[in-house]
């Protein structure tokens, strides 16, 4: 079944989910794109600059949270809520870092931003999974990825346009990420408008229990595992700021690199997903274990490749590794599921993070070692899931 075949009513709000993504990925990924950079300009540390990724993990954490609250909703009226509370903090925790003048604050602003995505993101997928579900969850996120990419382009373009033109003015290039912000919100209220009553509330799932299968926390190990070896943005801006590789305007556009490569392989991906399943999720591993040596080499085209390949895991993981949970889980545990998820990847992903930082600042030798056990180890995780699944499916 192609998206032709799809209700007009489900397709239209599909979209405007694809558009609300869209313009928040202009604010927030327009400002990720820079904060390492932001944070180096305010005298943090390369330590103390990874201490936003703490902010990941909040973020992760509060998915969790989302995910059980509404999963457990036996109103439409609370998965929306919890969409629109999380579009309003990063309406307002992004520009807010234009007033920052020290990074323990600006850090603060981002866990702030992290959480409202937290808030927001099982909701959401939990209606993208709904309005999609007759036409393959594989190439429906990756429409949606590919869709929310083209603002994650945007978005450091549009920063890098503005430190160019502007002088290197961070104040003034965060206050102009309010305009996208606040278009997204006004779209999500069109989506909630034309979709208010969602199918996951006609069975909530009770509380004390989990529909969560085993095949779900083979997969919640595995992709753990890859998050603690995938080196967080925040590093790797941060490391080409201190290590004078790239002036400011260029750091941003090496972030536009990553995100356009995550925008044009989320369409593919997500149709070989529907093709031949979770093997195409081992793509990830093998692309990250290449970035942090890559980075090291301290020459501008692996640089440019090491951002290709950060987009290529990052298409991986927001497009087919959420259609897998939507696969894995029922519809009643599905919020929950992806609370679950974004939990254990996020405490990972922070945790990854702040080693690489501390790496970079005592064994910078030692990096590309914990990214290839890591990658390695998520590798073989992953591979045991495709053949369980796999004889499972024969």
């Amino acid at each position: 079944m192609s998206f032709r075949d799809m209700k007009r009513e489900m397709l239209v709000v599909f979209l405007l989910l694809s558009f609300v993504s869209f313009f928040a990925d202009v604010t927030y990924e327009g400002a990720r794109s820079v904060f390492g950079s932001y944070a180096e300009v305010l005298g943090a540390t390369a330590l103390c600059a990874s201490l936003a990724n703490i902010g990941e993990f909040l973020g992760y954490v509060t998915r969790l949270a989302s995910g059980a609250v509404v999963a457990r909703s036996r109103s439409s009226v609370g998965y929306w809520l919890m969409m629109f509370t999380g579009y309003a903090l990063n309406l307002v925790a992004v520009p807010l870092l234009a007033f920052a003048g020290y990074w323990q604050l600006a850090v603060v602003l981002m866990f702030f931003e992290r959480i409202g995505k937290g808030l927001r993101t099982p909701a959401r997928d939990t209606i993208l999974a709904e309005v999609t579900e007759e036409v393959g969850r594989g190439k429906a996120f990756g429409l949606h990825e590919a869709l929310d990419q083209a603002g994650a382009v945007l978005g450091p373009l549009m920063v890098s346009v503005s430190l160019y033109l502007s002088g290197n003015s961070y104040a003034t290039t965060f206050s102009l990420l309010a305009v996208p912000a606040t278009i997204s919100m006004i779209l999500l209220y069109m989506a909630f408008r034309m979709y208010p009553t969602l199918k996951a509330v006609e069975n909530p799932l009770p509380w004390g229990k989990s529909t969560l299968p085993k095949i779900f926390w083979l997969y919640v190990v595995a992709s753990s595992i890859m998050a603690l070896g995938f080196i967080h943005w925040v590093n790797v801006s941060y490391y080409l700021k201190a290590e004078n590789l790239l002036p400011d305007p260029l750091i941003a556009l090496m972030y536009l690199v990553a995100m356009l490569v995550d925008g044009i392989m989320a369409f593919p991906i997500g149709l070989l997903y529907d093709k031949i399943g979770p093997s195409s999720l081992l793509i990830a591993p093998i692309s990250s274990a290449l970035i942090a040596p890559f980075l090291l080499t301290k020459d501008f085209t692996f640089a440019l490749a090491s951002s290709a390949l950060w987009g290529v895991v990052m298409g991986v993981y927001e497009s087919i590794a959420r259609a897998f949970v939507a696969d894995i889980t029922p519809p009643e545990g599905r919020a929950f599921g992806y609370g679950v998820f974004g939990a254990f990847f996020g405490f990972s992903w922070m945790l990854g993070s702040m080693t690489y930082g501390y790496l970079y600042q005592y064994r910078p030798d030692y990096m590309t070692w914990f990214s290839a056990v890591c990658n390695a180890s998520a590798f073989a995780c992953l591979a045991a899931i495709t053949l369980k699944t796999g004889r499972r499916r024969s």
